[in-house]
């Protein structure tokens, strides 16, 4: 790195990403959004997923949300009402349907003696594990096909949303699905391959003090460029990774309204 420390590299691209004002975060579900569970077929399996959108007729442009390893929380669902309060169809796949739903996982086969199959229940984190490496974009690509036969939906724009562990399969999915306009990374490893099939303009949020994940910010930018990509990405001082979260401890009120902002102005550009 030519003598420069690697928190010092981080700390001259969050100077760089020009993330030097902020506000505080508001907002949340409002009377004008309708929210529903719905589910779809992904191959042989069924896929839930929480679905928001505006109360108010039309064809709007949608998101699909892709959660972090800890599955679809509260926190996702709140998300998704504030897409849908910004004039978004918004929808939330629980990437743990094969393993029975975030909450609800399970391991193949109960302990011995139990009748109830309450001894193979096992945490979110542990069941995303589980699952196969390909099953969650396949189950997102199918959730985007889904999205665009919807009459609520304008299959034109579709856009796709993803935190930490769902950054990945958000960028994963951008090389796989060329109907995918926009995709927006929050503090999100890159793909090794495949930023030429990438279609869609891709923005990215990340965090100081994420060390192995933001270091790689000016080199995603680099692949993505050489491929004749839009990648944008802004790096948010003296945070860590999930300061998104309003239910983490790395959660940070500023960075976040300012990188809801932006995300917001992206996707509606």
């Amino acid at each position: 790195m030519g003598g420069i420390s690697r928190r010092n590299l981080l700390a001259t691209l969050a100077a760089m990403s020009g993330s030097a004002v902020f506000a505080r975060i508001v907002g949340g579900q409002g009377a004008n959004v309708d929210v529903e569970t719905v589910t779809y077929r992904s191959g042989q399996f069924d896929i839930a997923g929480y679905l928001a959108r505006p109360k108010t007729a039309g064809r709007f442009p949608a998101v699909i949300l892709v959660h972090d390893n800890r599955g679809l929380t509260p926190h996702i669902r709140t998300v998704a009402q504030r897409f849908a309060s910004e004039g978004f169809v918004a929808f939330a796949p629980d990437l743990l349907s094969r393993l029975g739903g975030s909450g609800q996982a399970r391991q193949p086969s109960a302990g011995a003696g139990d009748t109830t199959g309450e001894s193979n229940r096992i945490g979110d984190a542990q069941a995303i594990a589980r699952l196969p490496m390909t099953a969650p974009v396949e189950d997102l690509r199918a959730g985007l096909e889904y999205l665009a036969t919807r009459a609520d939906v304008d299959a034109m724009r579709l856009s796709a949303v993803g935190f930490a562990w769902g950054g990945w399969r958000t960028f994963m999915l951008a090389t796989s699905a060329p109907t995918l306009r926009k995709a927006v990374l929050f503090y999100s490893a890159s793909p090794d391959t495949g930023f030429d099939r990438i279609q869609a303009s891709v923005l990215a949020h990340y965090a100081e003090w994420d060390n192995q994940v933001t270091g790689n910010a000016l080199w995603t930018k680099e692949m993505m460029e050489r491929a004749g990509k839009t990648f944008r990405f802004y790096v948010y001082p003296k945070t860590d990774a999930a300061f998104f979260n309003d239910t983490a401890p790395s959660y940070s009120a500023e960075a976040a309204r300012v990188a809801w902002q932006r995300t917001i102005d992206f996707l509606k550009s």
